[in-house]
């Protein structure tokens, strides 16, 4: 079962697993911070505590949350970053473990000034990270919501067609994209990014003309690496959880598998996030039924900053 499923674009690109070279100097949102000599890009907004982290998910960067980060804002201070090898922050190799990303955000939360403890939203691999954050640094969890969220054992889970074709897209090279493909591309992020503000919508669209293979290269060791780490963590600290699981089936899903391998990988995926929700006595599963993987924080906003604003009031009691 592949979380290899955030692509908004097909274009060149860096593939020298350093990351991509972002086109444009400045970002049009965030400030940057320096941790242990390195450049990290982290947008910051709202007042009152506990701060809400998101966190994103494979190929996606903060600023892809500016919508979601923004009515966050009007209720309670939000974070969106860049972690190392995507967006505006400093080149890393990637893949990356779940250790390098944590230690990294925890870091940069507090060089940046913003004080712990933190309601974690993590969408995909984003949720894989924040659950080994709340391992790594229970005190600095206030909560945690997962978006749809990467799950260790979901290789196992998948269909076998799934396991097959993923074993030979691991040995498959990334051919270069045509001008044709490009042309479409950009077509297809203007329509996407329509609703973020012009000067955020630009600079989307063109980092992800350039950055489209990151969300393959940030992948290659989740179902190996990531999700041994993720078996071998202590159990989640005692805070408020809530698992949203998104069932339709979004266009980059489409793709890759037919809708009925979709349908099936979803039915497995609601077992396992079912599971992962009653881990903890504070875990609640909800299930979205007209929300895909990629964007159901666009789809469906009302169920994530309801859960948002819940998981806040838990909390702060």
């Amino acid at each position: 079962m592949t979380q290899r499923t955030h692509g908004t674009a097909a274009g060149p690109g860096a593939a020298d697993g350093t990351g991509p070279a972002v086109v444009r100097q400045q970002p049009p949102r965030g400030e940057f911070h320096d941790v242990a000599g390195r450049r990290f890009l982290l947008h910051r907004s709202g007042t009152g505590g506990p701060a809400v982290v998101l966190l994103a998910g494979a190929g996606m960067i903060g600023l892809d949350y500016l919508n979601l980060h923004d009515r966050v804002a009007a209720f309670a201070t939000c974070v969106v970053y860049d972690r190392g090898g995507t967006g505006w922050s400093a080149p890393a190799p990637l893949p990356r473990t779940a250790s390098d990303v944590t230690a990294e955000l925890h870091d940069l939360l507090r060089t940046a000034g913003v004080p712990g403890p933190y309601l974690l939203v993590g969408h995909s691999l984003g949720a894989a990270y924040a659950r080994h954050f709340a391992h790594r640094f229970p005190a600095d969890t206030a909560g945690l919501l997962l978006l749809d969220p990467f799950h260790e054992d979901m290789y196992s889970q998948a269909p076998p067609e799934v396991r097959e074709k993923l074993e030979l897209m691991k040995k498959a090279e990334l051919p270069e994209a045509t001008q044709e493909q490009i042309d479409r591309s950009r077509e297809v992020l203007a329509r996407h990014f329509a609703a973020w503000p012009p000067d955020v919508r630009e600079a989307l669209a063109e980092y992800h003309l350039v950055a489209w293979r990151t969300g393959w290269e940030e992948d290659g060791n989740l179902h190996t690496v990531v999700a041994d780490e993720l078996r071998q963590a202590r159990e989640l600290p005692d805070v408020p959880l809530v698992v949203l699981t998104a069932m339709g089936v979004d266009p980059t899903q489409a793709q890759l598998w037919s809708e009925a391998t979709v349908r099936e990988m979803n039915t497995a995926k609601l077992g396992l996030h079912a599971r992962l929700a009653a881990s903890v006595p504070r875990g609640t599963h909800r299930v979205l039924d007209d929300a895909g993987h990629g964007w159901l924080h666009e789809e469906r906003p009302d169920a994530v900053l309801g859960a948002i604003g819940e998981l806040l009031r838990d909390a702060s009691r």
